[in-house]
């Protein structure tokens, strides 16, 4: 909980009937009986010094209503636990709003010519949290042996964590030697032209062993970073507190970052109770849009509701995120031996019988963008926005249609479409589209849970899924076709197969001429699309409204929320 050592300021953190609050309190030549004593009366008394309403000046307070499952960057592989990682922990680089890997941990790094060795020369000035685990409670400075830790904690079959593929391209003899304190040397087995940005997911954050050691399997809810916010206290469900970090190593203009006291997670899962919330002034932000409050927050034409300009202000800008229709085309698979997705056109009807322009102004009142061309979304080096391969053309998905045995749809069996419900007016749109091609869809909504597990375990002929770039190069998303990567092991849900796209894939990742690596995205999208194991929804947007107070939040492709420049009020 970065307990203070002896002789300074503690937090105490202490449950009253109406939340969770934090009292301040010296600790200073008090015996550890009176202390105690003293935290036991404030907790009764119903102790009010915190983050309560009337105190929420400099507290950044937002709801996550996926819920958070760990505080390890080991295992932060969606946003609900991303967002919060981020805040903790520290990797040795990062991104900037514009998706530039700039330093955080490492203050500089040099590559070789052959794109094998990346030598990081690390900050002086950056130290751990200060938490009971190390000696008198004081953190302690970081060095490279701390940075080989974590990584080889990532790599360790026995973390089973899910970034483990993050290291997949190292030299298995030598990936990590620590020069000297703040000196390390990582190698490659072959050249990887993203393998910085990787380096800014949140797996790479840099951990203590000995927190690590200290708290075991507890270390998912008791987390020790280097980050501008360390851990306060975790009601699971309920309540997560951060509290300022007073020894963070950046600094702006002059001041040591962060500027706010605290961060406040409430975890309310109905989202219409969770904009009541925002409505109401307690909470500061919203990220995204919500069939259950999208009409009150959006204009049809996607600007910010009027009766909310006094209170509200409005971020937009393109999302690292393409939505799609995933469908498995393993022809081994055998709950598709009978399924008529196993066609190719049947797969490319689908794809041009529904309108993406008037889905995303009706369902969506403009937020996002039709999902005409690839899975790689505009804006990142790779995309080609030359060629379409949806659109709608219903009389092209007729012919298609009628080509694989099924005229006007006479014959063909119902297919059904998995999705959550949070996505099921865009599954009924297409339903009702796709039905003028004498197409039965059917919809069936799953759980997000059961819809994971069973996406994971390849159960799922055609499911609504979306891709989230890990890091800022189109690589994250040509990935998810290749054949080493077949689900559960990796992320190719649909088991697409291609000796070519394969070996693309692989020219690309060893050539460090940025222009050929694009010339081979382009090459490995065009063959996917054309096959049409996907078929894309839309090119999402980040929207963030926040308190007119709240100052300095800032919007990146990534939707990562980077908090330690934000000020209130």
């Amino acid at each position: 909980m970065c307990k203070q050592h002896e002789g300074r300021d503690e937090l105490i953190f202490c449950r009253s009937v109406q939340g969770f609050y934090f009292c301040q309190m010296m600790k200073k030549n008090l015996p550890s009986l009176l202390l105690l004593v003293t935290a036991l009366l404030l907790m009764v008394s119903g102790c009010r010094n915190g983050f309560d309403q009337a105190d929420t000046s400099h507290v950044f307070r937002y709801n996550e209503a996926a819920d958070i499952t760990s505080l390890d960057p080991s295992f932060a592989r969606d946003q609900a636990n991303i967002w919060p990682v981020n805040q903790i922990f520290n990797g040795l680089v990062q991104l900037n709003d514009n998706l530039e890997v700039i330093p955080a941990i490492a203050s500089r790094w040099d590559i070789s010519g052959d794109g094998l060795q990346y030598t990081f020369h690390l900050r002086k000035d950056v130290r751990f949290q200060d938490d009971a685990c190390f000696p008198a409670g004081i953190g302690r400075k970081v060095n490279s042996q701390d940075v080989i830790y974590s990584f080889r904690r990532i790599m360790d079959p026995a973390t089973a964590s899910p970034g483990s593929w993050v290291f997949g391209w190292l030299d298995k003899k030598d990936p990590f030697r620590a020069v000297d304190d703040s000196t390390l040397v990582i190698r490659l087995k072959e050249p990887f032209p993203p393998f910085l940005g990787i380096l800014t997911t949140q797996y790479c954050s840099v951990v203590p062993e000995e927190a690590v050691k200290s708290y075991g399997t507890e270390f998912r809810r008791h987390p020790v970073g280097t980050g501008p916010f360390c851990f306060a206290f975790w009601k699971e469900g309920v309540k997560l507190v951060l509290k300022k970090n007073p020894a963070y190593f950046e600094f702006e203009n002059g001041k040591r970052l962060p500027y706010l006291d605290g961060v406040a997670i409430t975890f309310l899962a109905d989202k219409q109770s969770a904009f009541l919330e925002f409505a109401k002034g307690k909470t500061d932000l919203i990220s995204g849009i919500d069939p259950a409050y999208k009409d009150e927050l959006l204009t049809k034409q996607g600007t910010l509701n009027p009766k909310y300009a006094g209170s509200v202000q409005l971020t937009r800008q393109p999302y690292l995120n393409t939505e799609y229709l995933a469908i498995m085309v393993d022809p081994s698979s055998e709950m598709m031996k009978d399924n008529p997705l196993r066609l190719k056109q049947v797969r490319q009807a689908i794809n041009l019988s529904f309108d993406r322009t008037r889905m995303i102004a009706y369902l969506r009142n403009n937020i996002g963008a039709p999902g005409v061309y690839g899975l790689i979304p505009p804006g990142l080096p790779g995309c080609d926005t030359s060629k379409k391969y949806g659109g709608y053309d219903p009389e092209r998905a007729a012919a298609l249609l009628a080509q694989a045995g099924f005229p006007g749809g006479k014959g063909l069996p119902s297919i059904t479409l998995s999705s959550t419900s949070d996505y099921l007016d865009i599954c009924k749109y297409i339903q009702f589209q796709v039905s003028s091609l004498g197409i039965d869809l059917k919809i069936e909504v799953t759980p997000p849970a059961a819809l994971k597990e069973m996406k994971a375990q390849a159960k799922l002929p055609f499911f609504r899924a979306s891709w989230i770039a890990d890091y800022p190069d189109a690589e994250s998303y040509l990935s998810l076709f290749v054949s080493g990567n077949f689900c559960p092991s990796g992320p190719n849900y649909s088991h697409f197969s291609n000796t070519q796209y394969d070996r693309w894939y692989r020219e690309a990742m060893t050539t460090t001429v940025d222009s050929l690596r694009y010339k081979y995205y382009r090459q490995m999208e065009e063959l996917m699309m054309n096959e049409t194991p996907v078929i894309i929804l839309y090119y999402d947007e980040v929207l963030r409204f926040t308190r007119k107070n709240v100052s300095g939040l800032g919007s990146n492709p990534m939707n990562l929320l980077v908090l330690k420049r934000v000020k209130k009020g």
